[in-house]
C-alpha cells in the first residue's frame, strides 16, 4: 500500500528551524513504519539570501518570504511555527483557519491572552494541533511517564523541577530573548515551561495553586545588537558598542506549587546558574517509589523502588537505550549506543505523523489544549511574583 505524505511549511530558519528541519529529514529514515511521511515542502523567512542557503542545506523544496501566502497554499498540510513567541498566535490561528494541522514552538504564546485565543481556535479547527514540548520524547522522560502511569511511584508527594543554564552573562547583547514584547518572559517561559510540562506529563497531575514566586533580573541593561546581526539561544549577535537597551524580562524565576493529587512542587528556571549549560530535569518522590532525571545525563533514568525488601532498597540507574523495551529505543541504535538532543525532536515528528495517520502514540503528544495548561501555570507564577500572594490556576481561567 502506498504511503501517505504530509507537505510541511516551516516558518523560521534559525535555531529551532535547524532542529525541526533535521527532525523532518530524519524521522522517516529511522521510523520506517510511519503511516504518513513528512515532505519538506516550504521554508519561510525574511532574509531570502539566507533562506535559499538554508533550503539547499536542509532539503526544503521551496522558499517563501510571505508566510501568509504560504499557509494558504492548498498543497500545504502541516504548518510548523518556529518563530519567536510574539508571532505564534497570528501564524498559528491563520494556519488553523486555513484548515491546516499546526505544530507550534513552546511556550504556546508570549501571553496568556494570546495562548487562550490559540487554544480556542484549535478547539474549532478541523486540523490537529501540536506543541513542541520535545523533552517528552526523550527516552528517559517517556520511561518515567510509563513508570508513574503504571503505579510504580504511587501517590506523589514531591516534585522538584529545574532548568539551569549559564549563557546569559553581561557580555551577551540585547537579543530578542531579553525583550518582553517579543518573548513574553525570560527564563520563566523559555526554560521553566519545559519542566512545568515535564512535571505535568510524568505525574499526570495538574498544578492547582502557585505561591512564593520570585523573579530576578541580574543584568538590567545590555548592548543593542548591531543592525543585521541575529541572536540565537546563547546570543550570537554582535553588540553596537555604547548603545544600551533595557532588559524587561526575568533572568531567573522560582516558585512553589500545589498539585491536584495533594502533593507539592518547586520549580526553578535560570540563565545564570554558572557551571550548568543545559541542566533540566526533576526528582519526583512518591509513596511507592521515586525517579530523578537530568538532561545533561539524558541516557539514564534513576529509579528508587520503595516497595522492595528494605535492605535491597537503593537508587537504580537505568540505561534507557536498552532496546526494544524502552520508549523510542527501537528506532535507534544497539544497547548503550546513546542518543542526543536532536532525537527528542525526531521522535516527536514521528509521533505527529502517527497522529496524522490516525494512530494514537503511546506517549501523549501535547496539543494546544494541553500546552495552554502549562501557560496557565506560567501566568499564575507571574501574578504571584507581581502581587506577592498565592494564585490559583482557576483565577487564570
Amino acid at each position: 500500500m502506498a504511503q501517505k505524505s504530509a507537505n510541511v511549511c516551516l516558518i523560521g530558519h534559525k535555531f529551532m528551524g535547524r532542529t525541526h528541519s533535521n527532525a523532518y529529514l530524519k524521522a522517516p529514515k529511522f521510523f520506517t513504519d510511519l503511516p504518513v511521511n513528512p515532505v519538506m515542502h516550504t521554508i519561510c523567512g525574511r532574509n531570502m539570501a539566507e533562506l535559499a542557503e538554508f533550503a539547499a542545506r536542509w532539503g526544503w523544496k521551496n522558499t517563501s518570504g510571505d508566510w501568509k501566502s504560504a499557509v494558504q497554499n492548498p498543497d500545504i498540510d502541516l504548518v510548523d511555527v518556529g518563530t519567536p513567541n510574539n508571532a505564534h498566535m497570528e501564524m498559528s490561528i491563520a494556519a488553523l483557519e486555513a484548515g491546516k494541522h499546526v505544530a507550534c514552538e513552546k511556550p504556546l504564546a508570549g501571553t496568556i491572552g494570546e495562548a487562550r485565543q490559540m487554544r480556542d481556535a484549535a478547539r474549532k479547527a478541523k486540523g490537529k494541533s501540536f506543541c513542541w514540548y520535545n523533552y517528552r520524547r526523550v527516552p528517559a522522560v517517556a520511561l518515567a511517564y510509563q513508570l508513574a502511569k503504571s503505579g510504580k511511584l504511587g501517590r506523589i508527594y514531591h516534585v522538584r523541577a529545574f532548568y539551569l543554564q549559564d549563557w546569559a552573562g553581561p557580555s551577551v547583547p540585547l537579543i530578542w530573548r531579553f525583550s518582553k514584547a517579543v518573548s513574553g518572559t525570560g527564563a520563566h517561559g523559555d526554560l521553566g515551561a519545559h519542566v512545568i510540562d515535564m512535571a505535568r506529563f510524568i505525574t499526570g497531575e495538574e498544578f492547582t495553586e502557585i505561591s512564593g514566586a520570585i523573579t530576578k533580573t541580574f543584568v538590567e541593561e545590555r548592548e543593542i545588537p548591531a543592525q543585521g546581526s541575529a541572536g540565537g539561544i546563547a546570543g550570537g549577535a554582535q553588540a553596537a558598542k555604547g548603545k544600551m537597551g533595557k532588559v524587561d524580562v526575568d533572568d531567573a524565576t522560582l516558585f512553589i506549587g500545589r498539585l491536584s493529587g495533594g502533593g507539592v512542587a518547586t520549580v526553578e528556571s535560570t540563565r545564570f546558574a554558572t557551571g550548568n549549560q543545559n541542566k533540566n530535569g526533576l526528582e519526583i518522590n512518591g509513596e511507592k517509589g521515586a525517579i530523578r532525571f537530568n538532561f545533561e545525563d539524558m541516557n539514564w533514568l534513576e529509579y528508587y523502588d520503595a516497595t522492595s525488601e528494605r535492605k535491597q532498597q537503593g537508587w537504580t540507574k537505568i540505561m534507557v537505550t536498552h532496546a526494544p523495551d524502552h520508549p523510542f529505543a527501537h528506532a535507534w541504535w544497539p544497547d548503550a549506543h546513546v542518543v542526543g538532543y536532536e532525537h527528542g525532536f525526531i521522535n516527536q515528528v514521528a509521533d505527529m505523523m502517527m497522529a496524522l495517520g490516525g494512530t494514537t502514540p503511546t506517549v501523549p503528544l501535547p496539543d494546544f489544549e494541553d500546552a495552554y495548561k502549562t501557560q496557565q501555570v506560567l501566568e499564575a507564577a507571574i501574578v504571584s511574583a507581581e502581587q506577592r500572594r498565592p494564585v490559583t490556576i482557576a483565577e487564570i481561567g
